[in-house]
């Protein structure tokens, strides 16, 4: 179970990561430290914080058929930003950019995670 959270910390950290080298200037890191607490944060707040805005702003993602959600984890991703010193997100699509590529890294250690697959017949 640790090491389970151990490794989604590594994917998270991994993806805010990627985000920085491809978003040169955009989505900053002052060392390795900040990068590892900015991704604990991130996960502790999409535990507990992204709940509580997904469900109230529902009727928004609703009519926007889920694209609104994006704004919603780059609210996440700023406000991760705005807590951890030496961790910097500079615009919304720069926080969007982040959500997709944190989100996909996330998706990736979370196939890789999977321990509980059972085949199927048929």
């Amino acid at each position: 179970m640790l090491a389970k959270l151990l490794v989604r910390l590594i994917f998270g950290a991994l993806g805010l990561w990627i985000a920085s080298k491809l978003l040169v200037g955009q989505i900053e890191f002052r060392d390795s430290a900040a990068l590892l607490l900015a991704a604990l944060l991130l996960g502790v707040i999409n535990a507990i914080v992204r709940p509580i805005v997904v469900i109230l702003t529902l009727p928004l993602t609703i009519v926007t058929l889920g694209l609104f959600l994006l704004i919603v984890n780059a609210a996440m991703i700023g406000l991760a930003s705005m807590i951890v010193p030496g961790f910097q997100v500079h615009g919304l699509v720069a926080g969007m950019l982040t959500a997709i590529i944190t989100g996909v890294t996330a998706w990736i250690g979370g196939m890789i995670l999977r321990d509980d697959r059972r085949d199927y017949p048929g």
